[in-house]
């Protein structure tokens, strides 16, 4: 009798163990068919959830905003964060702040105007939408343009504002529902209301940046610096991740802007501070942990969405997408426009950025967890009910339309184009390829005595030909583009290197070394992989700050100066 309980919370452990596994698999499985089609992974992982969501508790994992916002984001947040430099940052700083700021709380009122207006929902109700919903979720925003190929300031300007206005948005969020539930009306007490609003959005958003900066400063220069061993660091950046997070809740402030900000301390100091191997470790165990935890979040997303509650309430879900557009294009032409107008040239933001910039603002995770925390306690059940409805079809139209057609958008606008000399040159080398598996068959047929010998020897000396052509002029196309051939030793180094590691790792394996003999050699090959990685980093800037086909100039007038 007295282990009943016990029995029965380990068969919920387990059951939701198995729900987690399968959810992986799914996983892998999705990634691994993705590759071969061209289309988004995490609005594949969204439909197969949508699909799975009509089977009656396909999986025992209870979805709430606790799982969403303090487990799956900041894994998330904090790998995005890590990748940032702080001196690009800077130089945008002042748009994506006003993005994030000004930008959140124009949409907020817009949409919660709207929605008031038009469905007759109540005001600090439709506010509440309005801020859960105006915000650009990070997940979505940073899953989709990391693939996407777009120049790094756009990415930069569109994932910046992404991971500020996050937390913006669930300021305004706790607030509209904080002053719900005093009773406090907002048409009597307008002027009170914006004075103790503006406070409390003060001390929670500072305060989560202060928490996330402070510990991110003491993991930076205490454990980092001081501690050389990569798996204890790499735990200490999990417990900061995590720990930044709920610290700051506990505080009351954001934890989401804890996380960002304890991110960017440690991309920015903490991983400059520690070895080439810790260096390595971190960036592989967090792409790891940020695949893994944007694959749970996205197929969670399809599973929680209630299908069958979208019909029904298809006029509220139009007018929140309409209502969320509007707003959305307000805030970008209305924003960018007024900072390119008093900025310096090379900081005014590009039209065609400012398009992608719109109709890439996704909505995913985030919005879904505040819209779970709602309950008719606040607002009564109808509203409370309506709102998540709307959630749910904004959501899903972010993912599903907007998702799907970003990527076309990019490409008519022309800012995922590569160098010219740089496709011709892969069109040369597809044609070289071609060619050799066309030889290796001829040579099959005719050694099976498919072919006549005349046959096979007429069409050998066609494609011999044939190769000798394109291997001559793929050399001349290197010798006029030097940057290619030295991208190209840098890869083949790099491949190179990491085979050392691994054969490495396998000796070490086989006892053939001892672990001190692989953990210098590992070393001294972990700092030539970061010093190839600075670089490729500095190829990189420079490509990007020389002007548009000045790329093949600039090498050629190079080359003959040292030649000189």
């Amino acid at each position: 009798m007295h282990f009943a309980p016990l029995l029965a919370e380990e068969s919920v452990l387990i059951q939701t163990e198995v729900s987690v596994v399968l959810l992986l698999s799914l996983a892998a499985l999705i990634a691994i068919v993705i590759r071969r089609i061209r289309f988004p992974y995490t609005v594949a992982l969204v439909l197969v959830g949508l699909l799975l969501s009509l089977i009656s508790n396909p999986f025992q994992i209870d979805v709430s905003s606790d799982l969403i916002l303090a487990i799956l984001v900041p894994p998330l947040l904090f790998e995005a964060t890590l990748q940032i430099k702080w001196e690009k940052f800077r130089k945008d700083l002042m748009p994506i702040l006003l993005l994030a700021i000004l930008g959140t709380l124009v949409s907020t009122i817009i949409v919660g105007e709207i929605v008031t207006w038009v469905l007759d929902v109540p005001l600090l109700a439709a506010l509440a939408f309005g801020a859960l919903i105006s915000a650009t979720d990070p997940v979505a925003v940073i899953a989709f343009f990391r693939n996407l190929g777009v120049s790094k300031r756009l990415q930069l300007l569109v994932e910046g504002e992404s991971l500020l206005n996050d937390g913006i948005a669930i300021v305004l969020f706790n607030m509209a529902i904080a002053f719900a539930v005093s009773g406090i009306d907002p048409a009597a007490e307008g002027f009170s209301l914006l004075s103790t609003g503006l406070v409390t959005f003060l001390e929670v958003a500072f305060g989560g940046l202060v928490i996330g900066l402070f510990l991110g400063f003491i993991t930076s220069y205490v454990i980092l610096k001081n501690v050389d061993d990569n798996l204890i660091e790499t735990t200490t950046t999990v417990a900061l991740a995590l720990g930044a997070y709920v610290l700051a809740e506990s505080f009351h402030v954001s934890g989401i802007l804890a996380v960002v900000a304890a991110g960017l301390m440690v991309g920015n100091i903490g991983m400059q501070n520690t070895s080439p191997t810790t260096r390595l470790t971190l960036e592989h165990f967090w792409e790891f942990a940020a695949f893994l935890a944007n694959s749970l979040v996205f197929l969670l997303i399809g599973l929680e969405i209630e299908i069958n509650q979208l019909g029904p309430n298809i006029i509220p879900i139009i007018v929140a997408v309409l209502a969320v557009l509007f707003s959305r294009a307000i805030v970008v032409y209305g924003i960018t426009g007024t900072y390119s107008y008093f900025a310096k040239l090379q900081q005014k933001i590009p039209m065609s950025y400012r398009h992608v910039m719109f109709w890439g603002g996704l909505r995913g995770g985030i919005s879904l967890a505040l819209a779970l925390t709602l309950t008719g306690e606040v607002f009564g059940v109808v509203f409370a009910n309506e709102i998540k409805v709307m959630t749910f079809g904004v959501v899903l139209f972010t993912l599903l339309v907007q998702g799907t057609t970003i990527e076309n958008l990019i490409d008519r606008l022309g800012l995922a184009r590569r160098p010219e000399h740089l496709v011709e040159y892969q069109r040369r080398q597809a044609r070289l390829f071609a060619l050799g598996a066309g030889l290796n068959e001829i040579n099959r047929l005719g050694r099976e005595g498919i072919l006549f010998r005349d046959v096979w020897n007429a069409v050998l000396a066609v494609y011999n030909e044939e190769i000798n052509e394109t291997k001559h002029a793929v050399r001349d196309h290197l010798e006029a583009h030097p940057e290619i051939e030295q991208d190209l030793f840098i890869q083949a180094r790099t491949e190179a290197l990491r085979a050392e590691r691994s054969a490495i790792t396998e000796a070490m394996q086989s006892d053939l070394i001892s672990e001190d003999v692989h953990e210098e050699i590992t070393k001294e090959v972990d700092e030539q992989l970061a010093a190839i990685t600075i670089i490729q980093e500095d190829r990189r800037e420079m490509a990007a700050s020389r002007p548009p086909g000045s790329e093949i100039k600039s090498e050629s007038d190079q080359k003959g100066g040292n030649d000189e």
